[in-house]
Formats: structure tokens, C-alpha cells, sequence
């Protein structure tokens, strides 16, 4: 019976370069120059350390732009609310979502019965797995999946016949 699975991964690598790369132009932009903003990035956890909010969100756009030329979606950044530091300082956590929450599988899988499709959804733990009898549904159910507008970024991987 062909089945395939609907994921949502992010390579964490690619996400440290990006890191990497906004320190590298953070040091280089005048508008950064004498300023205390710092990012760090550990398991998958991105720190955003910064003078005042405009900085903040000069730093969202930059994390955001940098992600998008490493070729991964932006979607997956899950900003925390800022939080006040010494003085006008501002400290923000922003979590690199890994997996499918449950809400979300839900969602998927009530979307594919709601559809009338002849395909079969079943969650299991962050990933939800499709299978059906033909590999025409299961192409339909994937197409059905993509005009969900979902924020979260989702692949689909493991397509067997």
C-alpha cells in the first residue's frame, strides 16, 4: 500500500551558518557599530541580545533574511516575547521549531477526511503518515496539504509505492 509522510524538519547546520553570517554583518553595518547586540545560537535555541526594540527588530529582519539565502523558510522561528534587560536593553529567545505539533496533525488529518480523498492519515508522534491504494490519491492528498497555507513549513518524505 502506497504511503508517504508529512514532517516539518530543519537542519540545524544551516541554521548555525545563518547565525553565523548575520554576526559576520552585524560587525560590518554602520547602524551596528558601537551598539551591544549579540546573537547566539545553541540546540536548535537562538538568543537575540540588543540595545533598544528598533535593534531587536532590525536583528528579526536580518535572521529572517539570512535564513532565507541558507534556503529555509523563515516560518520556522517561533519568537518568544522580548523581555526588558538592564536599562533599554532587550533580551528575546527565539526557538527553531522541529516537528509537528499535535494541533497540527490534527488539523492535517481532519483536512484529509474533510477532502473525501481515499487516503488513511495517522499520527505518529511528530509526523503524520499518509497511505492510501492508489499514488494518484496520495499526489491528490498532497496537493490538498499544500493549499492548506500552513506558516509552518512541511515536506513530505518517504514516498513508497
Amino acid at each position: 500500500m502506497p504511503s508517504f509522510d508529512i514532517v516539518s524538519k530543519t537542519e540545524l547546520a544551516e541554521v548555525d551558518n545563518a547565525v553565523q553570517n548575520m554576526e559576520r554583518e552585524m560587525a560590518q553595518r554602520y547602524d551596528f557599530k558601537g551598539a551591544n547586540c549579540t546573537i547566539a545560537h545553541a540546540d536548535g535555541v537562538i538568543t537575540l541580545h540588543a540595545d533598544d526594540d528598533l535593534k531587536l527588530r532590525q536583528m528579526h529582519e536580518l535572521l529572517q533574511g539570512h535564513l532565507t539565502r541558507r534556503k529555509l523558510d523563515a516560518g520556522v522561528l517561533d519568537y518568544q516575547t522580548p523581555e526588558q534587560a538592564a536599562g533599554q536593553a532587550v533580551r528575546q529567545t527565539v526557538v527553531v521549531r522541529q516537528g509537528i505539533d499535535k494541533e497540527l496533525a490534527k488539523k492535517l488529518t481532519k483536512h484529509l477526511k474533510q477532502s473525501k480523498l481515499k487516503v488513511q492519515a495517522a499520527i505518529q508522534g511528530d509526523e503524520v503518515r499518509v497511505s492510501g491504494k492508489k499514488r494518484d490519491d496520495l499526489q491528490a492528498a498532497i496537493t490538498a496539504i499544500k493549499e492548506l497555507k500552513q506558516e509552518l513549513p512541511l515536506q513530505f518524505i518517504n514516498f513508497r509505492d
